[in-house]
């Protein structure tokens, strides 16, 4: 059995069968569909449906039944039960298009045991990118590595926060051992996780671990801005001594309009003051009601899987949920 499948925005259309994913139909005809990590891990790929009905071998990971309920799928995932007629979620962002090029050690130091502050060298006065993209490092043997940009704009210089896995061969053993100078090809840009200026909603962005760095990336280029809507920032760590950019995200009241900074530990010693518990919990408990706000979720997958329950309980929109899931570098990595 084959479906048709209407696309909303462009009027193209596509067939399906009842046994292969919507995306893999949509890349058979030339249809492009956004997507990542193709396992449903990620949730960069959800589609809305307009009318008809999919399934799911297993229900994937990145997305909530809240959601599903909603009428939202994953097309890497969804297969066909009906024709169907869908929209892909719309932005005034134009992404530039991913390229490979060269690239050199600049600089490269510990923030913490196990998180290192990596800048890389570019070539040709920088990478065109939008703030809260990423970058695939290229390994000799064709894997790649997936790391987000740390900085809101590059001129010839682009910073990154990479979580050291003990073991791993690329962060824990190429970069354990690099020197400024050491060469490396990267692709880059990738990824549609961005800010959404034409919300015009109050702004809550929720991190853990390294997933601090495409928010850093996002607020930077905020900074300063006349029409910028005022911005609550929740960030999970384990302890005190992980809160590596503390001082400086704290450096941002003033330059980002009603700036609030909301540091949430898991595992504080008898000393911290702050927050404590898990950081989608926090936001809960300081908001009864989310539905006029637009909410950023970036980190582990475990705490973007529990923050969507979570938060669509206090009635956030879920059309006004982006989320940049660390799948691919912290796959089997617990939420803070």
């Amino acid at each position: 059995m084959a479906y048709r499948v209407h696309l909303l925005q462009t009027g193209e259309t596509f067939v399906a069968g009842a046994d292969e994913s919507l995306l893999d139909a949509a890349e058979r005809a030339a249809v492009k569909l956004p997507h990542e990590c193709t396992f449903g891990g990620c949730g960069t790929c959800r589609i809305k449906l307009e009318t008809g009905a999919v399934r799911y071998d297993e229900f994937p990971m990145a997305l909530t039944p809240e959601e599903a309920a909603e009428g939202y799928a994953l097309a890497c995932q969804a297969r066909a039960e009906s024709d169907l007629c869908i929209s892909v979620p719309s932005s005034r962002q134009v992404f530039p298009e991913p390229r490979q090029l060269p690239a050199t050690v600049h600089h490269i130091e510990a923030y913490t045991d196990d998180i290192i502050h990596l800048t890389l060298a570019l070539p040709d006065g920088g990478l065109d990118y939008v703030p809260g993209q990423y970058m695939n490092v290229l390994l000799p043997d064709g894997e790649t590595r997936s790391f987000s940009m740390a900085s809101a704009s590059s001129e010839g210089l682009v910073d990154f926060h990479v979580r050291r896995i003990p073991g791993g061969r690329y962060t824990d053993q190429w970069l354990g051992q690099a020197q400024a100078g050491a060469a490396l090809t990267i692709e880059a840009p990738l990824g549609v996780f961005s800010y959404h200026e034409e919300d015009w909603r109050p702004l809550i962005m929720v991190a853990t671990g390294t997933g601090i760095a495409p928010i850093k990336a996002i607020l930077e280029s905020l900074l300063d801005q006349e029409d910028c809507p005022p911005v609550t920032l929740y960030w999970g760590m384990r302890t005190q001594a992980d809160l590596y950019l503390q001082d400086e995200i704290a450096g941002w009241a003033g330059r980002l309009y009603e700036f609030n900074f909301v540091p949430v530990l898991s595992r504080a010693d008898a000393s911290w003051q702050g927050r404590r518990g898990y950081v989608q919990d926090a936001v809960a408990e300081d908001h009864d009601d989310l539905s006029e706000h637009a909410i950023y979720l970036c980190g582990a997958p475990a705490m973007i899987q529990d923050a969507k329950h979570v938060l669509a309980a206090r009635g956030a929109s879920l059309e006004h949920i982006y989320a940049d899931s660390f799948t691919f570098q912290h796959a089997l990595e617990p939420a803070v």
